[in-house]
Parts: structure tokens; sequence; C-alpha cells
């Protein structure tokens, strides 16, 4: 069997030992002589795997007692306007704009025809950075997309604000701790740092479920799938089975806190590349504004960057082309990236750069 280090923005990789033990289990689990796939989501065969997962959140993320756990689907682009239909009191929503995901969650919010405001905005730098914001204390709902993949850059601390804080996590999602006093709802598409695609978490405040108007459809509420605990209808039932893995997986790597500090370390590599390259390679975000999650730069001669990005899939590097919207190269380094494959990426960094600067 061949593993290569797969640098995709998402889906991304997932660590070797999941993928193993969900082969191991596939079609014979836990003795059941069924696949976890092939059992009833009423069963409780299922219902230990669904509310592990859910447990294991909690635990992980140190999740306050006054909030639920959800898994839904329509990956996050559905909590765009999901967060609107259920948040939205007649007031005004307020939105920082810092990249192309924030502003399809602020286009939902025109379609809806909601009382919207962009606080602040990044695009006329070409979003390389986090710009300081400041939300009405009196706002609906307050918006941020806390990791941006396109762009690189992230989020170093949540605004504090009275208002409901929604953020979009997909991308830097049990990555790092969170202070919970300043978040209302958080979402995120699991197929970055929390399993496959199809499932979306979505973490929520409990006083927040009552908001929701009756016109609302049934599905789209987060109160019919809380009071469900995401059991209204057929889950996806194999992606939480992997994303119980993967909480555990996590929790045996020291947890949240722990994996933050590899997080560090592994960006950090790549930064002192680019920082250290005499201008070679030219980081797209601003030094402040930089992801852990999503590392973005240029080479100086835009013509060598292909050729980069096929020497490194010579070398078992796969995922490093930049978004099409802004070109250039990509490392995404989430949780389930290899310190190695890090190191790997790094040494043919130096060796291109001293064979082309």
């Amino acid at each position: 069997m061949k593993r290569i280090f797969n640098f995709n923005a998402g889906p991304s990789t997932l660590p070797t030992e999941v993928l193993k033990e969900a082969q191991e289990e596939l079609l014979d689990y836990k003795g059941s002589g069924i696949s976890i796939m092939e059992a009833s989501h009423r069963s409780k065969l299922y219902d230990d795997v669904h509310n592990e997962a859910i447990s294991l959140i909690k635990e992980l993320y140190k999740i306050p007692q006054n909030y639920h756990v959800l898994f839904l689907q329509g990956g996050a682009s559905l909590q765009f306007a999901m967060a609107p239909m259920n948040l939205y009191l007649g007031g005004v929503a307020e939105y920082a704009d810092t990249g192309s995901w924030s502003s399809k969650a602020i286009k939902e919010a025109q379609i809806q025809n909601i009382n919207y405001k962009v606080v602040v905005s990044s695009k006329e730098s070409g979003y390389d950075r986090i710009p300081d914001v400041e939300f009405s204390n009196e706002a609906d709902y307050a918006y941020i997309t806390s990791n941006n993949t396109i762009y690189g850059t992230q989020y170093k601390e949540y605004p504090k604000t009275k208002a409901p804080l929604v953020v979009d996590a997909s991308s830097d999602i049990f990555s790092y701790p969170i202070d919970w006093d300043r978040v209302a709802l958080m979402f995120a598409g699991a197929q970055k740092n929390a399993g496959p695609s199809g499932v979306t978490i979505v973490i929520i405040r409990d006083d927040l479920l009552d908001r929701v108007k009756d016109s609302v459809p049934t599905l789209l509420r987060y109160k019919t799938h809380a009071e469900k605990n995401s059991l209204y209808n057929t889950p996806p039932t194999f992606g939480i089975y992997l994303i119980n893995l993967m909480m555990k997986w996590l929790k045996s790597k020291g947890g949240v806190e722990e994996i933050n500090k590899i997080n560090q370390k592994k960006a950090s590599l790549i930064y002192d590349a680019i920082d250290g390259s005499d201008g070679f390679y030219i980081g797209h975000a601003q030094k402040d504004s930089r992801s852990l999650m999503n590392v973005t730069f240029n080479i100086k001669d835009r013509d060598l960057e292909e050729k980069f990005i096929k020497e490194a899939e010579s070398a078992d590097m796969i995922g490093l082309k930049g978004h099409r919207s802004v070109g250039g190269i990509r490392a995404s380094i989430y949780n389930a990236m290899s310190v190695e494959g890090v190191e790997r990426l790094v040494e043919l960094m130096e060796d291109f750069r001293k064979r082309y600067g």
C-alpha cells in the first residue's frame, strides 16, 4: 500500500489509523455481522456510535452544557442560508467579509431580503488580512468566517460582542481551543478536520433555538434537529461513524490543545521557509493574519509555479495548486497532516529555490 502526502484543501487527508480502523470494521462492525453503513439509524448499534461522537466532541471542545451538537447535511453552504432563517429577528445582521465564503454567506442574506450590513471587508486588498471588526451589540447576529482556505487568513481571536456570534469554522474546527463565551453558533463541513464530506457539524447555544419563525421549513430549523438529537430524518450514518473515529484519534493525540501546538509547528516550518527565501517565495496573507491551516504563497517568477507543483507530485505530494480564483500554491495542513509531510514540502521548497532562485 502506498500513502502519499495529501495537501488538498478539502476533502482533505485523513489519518491512516482512522482509515485502517474503518477498513477493518467495514464488513463486520463490532461482531454484528453487518457494516455500520447497513445499520438502521434507529438501532442501538448505530445509536451508540452517534451518541459517542457527540459526547467526544463536547469533551474535546469543552462545550458548555447549554449548547447542542447537531449533525446536518448540505455542507457549510446550506448554513449560509440556515443561519439567517433561524436567527434573524427583523433588526440587522452584521457580517465581516474576509473572503469567498463570507461573500457567499452575505449573498444568502441578500436572497432572503433581510436587513444586513457588511461591517468590514478586506476585499480591496485581495483578502490578504483579517481586519479589525467591531459588531453592534444590538445586532440580531454577527457573522465571521474563522479561517479562509482560499486566501490563507485566520482570526487569531474571535471578536467580542453581545450580539450572538456566528462562526463558520469549516476549515479550522477542532484545531485550537474555543472561548465559548464569545460564540453562539458554530458550524463546519466535516471534510477538513473532522471526517469525510457529507456531514455538517453545528454547535448552537440553546437560547437561540426558539428564534425561528413558523414559516421556516421543518427540516431547516435547528430546533427540529436539536429536539430529535439529529435523528429527525436519516442522518449520514457512515460519515458520523468516521467523525467518531476522528474524535477518538484526536483524543489519542492529546486533544485540541496538543493538536494546536503541532499545527503551530507545522505552519511555522513553511512560513519560515517563505520568509527566509529572500523574496523567492511571496506569502499572500499579511503576517498577523496568517492561517495555521492553509498556507498560501506565490513564486516570484510565476512561470515556475506549475513546475513546482509537478515536482511536488513526482515527490508524492499532491493538492498544492492554489484555488483557481487566485492561483499560486496552497498547502493545506489540517490536523491529520503529519509533521513529516510538512518537512518533506519544506525540503522541496528549499531545494527548488536553490536550483531556480
